[in-house]
């Protein structure tokens, strides 16, 4: 195959998971490609405006504007709904292409429907990973211990037993952890430096081409307060913003340290009145332009997603890392290892540590040179047109 091809992309509708690849699918569709994406409706706008053809689905998962509680607590809390939400999903997402064959499948590391499809069509697939991928002994280390309670229980045995049943309907005899967590071939959508043991990574199988982030204009500006000496950002991304107490602390810690100005983003489950007093110093948003504030920011309090933290490497911005959930905490240690950031666990995030963390990372000059050389590197990376290209390097007749 050497002209346009149909490439189709699968994800589910979580900004996490869509945000990190729509830069990718505008990069391919400005190559001429037709490119499909299968979305929730809720974010079919912003997926249209790539570029890509929208083919909607409806999914059971909670939705992002939903309490981020409906995901409960355990493992098993967390797993269970995504395969759920794939069984029912497949069905549909079989009629939506049916004639519509692709040359090639891109999918999120959620989207379960996404390989199966590729496998009863022939065709390739290539996973998207918005967050760190698994390294030689990954199994070993990681995921045979945080499993191995789980796995004894009757509701661990019955979800892989019914994620066996699932496969093995379409023709797939990979082990479930095989199948969510071995990709055939992925592109790496973070930077090196975030990725643990990156040096024990096939890169035969894993490209990391970075961030690929591009015009975020349609998101809207933000300006520097004339007089701001320090400008602080406080996000926790958009899934575990319900978070009242912690903000408090950083109304505290950084609302009366003079010269500072905080901006402050919420979320749409915290209720500004719940701060109590606030200074004039700080800006309470239940949204922000995250990326134009970064760009102008001294400090960056985050929850250690693989989006926010790769953003924060990207704009050499000091961070505090307090990871809420799954991969934070991982990317928190990492960050913390590579001098450029402060690892604060969530119970202990007073105004008092917060404030600490923030003068001695603020004003290191060693701190500033690391993040100098990692965002150099990220720089290297090749990000959006080298994804684009890894892309087209598998599409059938081109390998």
């Amino acid at each position: 195959m050497t002209g346009p091809a149909h490439i189709a992309m699968f994800s589910i509708a979580a900004h996490g998971h869509v945000n990190p690849s729509l830069e990718v699918i505008r990069e391919l569709v400005a190559r001429g490609h037709r490119v499909t994406y299968a979305i929730p409706p809720v974010f079919a706008d912003k997926v249209a405006r790539t570029g890509a053809e929208v083919k909607p689905w409806n999914s059971t998962l909670p939705s992002p504007d939903d309490d981020p509680e409906a995901w409960g607590s355990t493992l098993l809390d967390n797993v269970e709904p995504f395969l759920a939400d794939a069984v029912q999903a497949l069905p549909q997402l079989i009629e939506a292409y049916e004639g519509d064959t692709p040359d090639l499948v891109l999918h999120d590391i959620t989207a379960y429907p996404a390989r199966v499809l590729a496998h009863r069509w022939g065709v390739p697939a290539i996973s998207l990973s918005p967050n760190l991928v698994a390294w030689e002994g990954y199994e070993e280390e990681v995921a045979e211990p945080m499993w191995a309670e789980p796995r004894k229980t009757e509701r661990g045995r019955a979800y892989y037993a019914r994620f066996r049943a699932w496969l093995e309907e379409n023709g797939i005899t990979l082990h479930p952890d095989a199948f969510v967590g071995r990709p055939d071939r992925s592109l790496v959508l973070i930077p090196r430096a975030l990725q643990p043991h990156a040096d024990r990574v096939d890169e035969s199988v894993y490209s990391f081409v970075g961030a690929c982030q591009g015009d975020r204009a349609a998101e809207g500006t933000w300006q520097r307060p004339a007089g701001a000496e320090k400008v602080a950002l406080v996000s926790l991304g958009s899934s575990f913003t319900k978070q009242p107490g912690f903000y408090r602390e950083c109304v505290e810690a950084f609302g009366d340290l003079p010269g500072w100005h905080l901006v402050l983003q919420i979320g749409k489950h915290v209720d500004p009145a719940e701060l109590g007093d606030v200074p004039a110093s700080v800006e309470v948003r239940s949204w922000v332009p995250q990326l134009a504030i970064l760009r102008q920011a001294d400090l960056f309090v985050t929850h250690a997603g693989a989006g926010g933290s790769q953003e924060g490497l990207a704009t050499a911005t000091p961070m505090i890392a307090v990871p809420q959930a799954v991969d934070q905490f991982g990317n928190a240690d990492m960050l913390q290892a590579l001098g450029v950031a402060r690892h604060v666990p969530a119970g202990e995030a007073r105004a008092a540590t917060l404030r600490a963390a923030a003068l001695a990372l603020v004003g290191d000059p060693e701190v500033a040179r690391r993040l100098k050389d990692v965002q150099a590197s990220m720089a290297e990376e090749g990000g959006t047109r080298r994804a684009a290209d890894l892309v087209e390097a598998e599409l059938p007749g081109r390998r």
